[in-house]
C-alpha cells in the first residue's frame, strides 16, 4: 500500500518530470559524437613543505577528448566542468618522479572521455628545500665620465637570504644588484636598486632591495 501511495501522490508532477527525463535522454543520445583537443595548464596538490621543484617540464598539455557535440562545444562554459590535470604529490621523495597522464588525474566533465594526451607523462626533479644567506654584489656603469671612478662603495644589507633547492642553494656564493649609474656622480651618493638571482629556481626570502652607497674621486 505504501508503494501504491508513492506511486499516485503527485502522480502528474512526476509523469512530467519522467517525460521531461526522456526528452533529455533522447536528445543527448541522438547527439552526435565528436572529438576534440584541448590545451590545458599542469596542476599539482599536496607537495610535502620540505621539498622544492628543481627542474624545467612541461607545464601544459593537449589532450585529445570525445563525447556528445553538446558537451565537447561548452568545455568549461556555463559553469561547467573545465577539463584539467592534477598531480597528487603527497608521496613524492628527493630525486626524479614520472607521472603518467590518465583518467586518474584528468578531471572532465559527465561524458566526456579521454583517449589520449600529449605528452603522456611528465617528469620532474625534487629537492629538498634549503636556505643561505649570501653577499651583495653592487654592479656600476658610468664609471670614468668625467674622469672620476668609484672610490668607496657600501651596501645595506650586505647580505640577503635565499631559499630554493638545496643543490642549487648550495652552488650560490652571492648575488648582483642592477645596474647603478655613477656618470653624473661627484663626491658620494646613495642609490635604492634590487638584488637579482641568476636562478629561476631560487628566491629571496624577503625584500631584494638594497641601499648602495658610492664615493666618487677624481682619478
Amino acid at each position: 500500500m505504501r508503494a501504491l501511495k508513492w506511486i499516485t501522490e503527485n502522480f502528474w508532477w512526476k509523469l512530467i518530470a519522467l517525460a521531461i527525463a526522456v526528452v533529455i535522454w533522447a536528445l543527448v543520445s541522438t547527439e552526435p559524437e565528436l572529438a576534440t583537443f584541448a590545451n590545458v595548464h599542469l596542476e599539482y596538490k599536496n607537495l610535502p613543505d620540505d621539498l622544492e621543484i628543481a627542474s624545467d617540464t612541461a607545464t601544459a598539455v593537449s589532450l585529445e577528448l570525445r563525447g556528445p557535440s553538446g558537451a565537447l562545444r561548452n568545455l568549461g562554459e556555463n559553469g561547467g566542468i573545465h577539463p584539467a590535470v592534477i598531480l597528487d604529490m603527497s608521496d613524492v621523495q628527493p630525486g626524479d618522479r614520472t607521472f603518467p597522464i590518465g583518467d586518474r588525474n584528468v578531471r572532465l566533465a559527465r561524458g566526456v572521455r579521454l583517449v589520449r594526451a600529449v605528452p603522456s607523462e611528465v617528469r620532474f626533479h625534487f629537492d629538498r628545500r634549503a636556505t643561505k644567506t649570501v653577499g651583495v654584489v653592487p654592479r656600476f656603469t658610468g664609471e670614468g665620465a668625467n674622469g672620476y671612478q668609484v672610490d668607496h662603495c657600501a651596501v645595506e644589507p650586505s647580505e640577503l637570504a635565499v631559499v630554493g633547492p638545496a643543490d642549487r642553494i648550495a652552488r650560490m656564493t652571492s648575488v648582483v644588484t642592477d645596474p647603478v649609474d655613477v656618470s653624473g656622480v661627484v663626491g658620494s651618493s646613495e642609490f635604492r636598486v634590487n638584488a637579482f638571482i641568476d636562478d629561476p629556481y631560487v628566491r629571496f626570502t624577503g625584500s631584494p632591495q638594497v641601499t648602495v652607497s658610492v664615493t666618487m674621486k677624481k682619478k
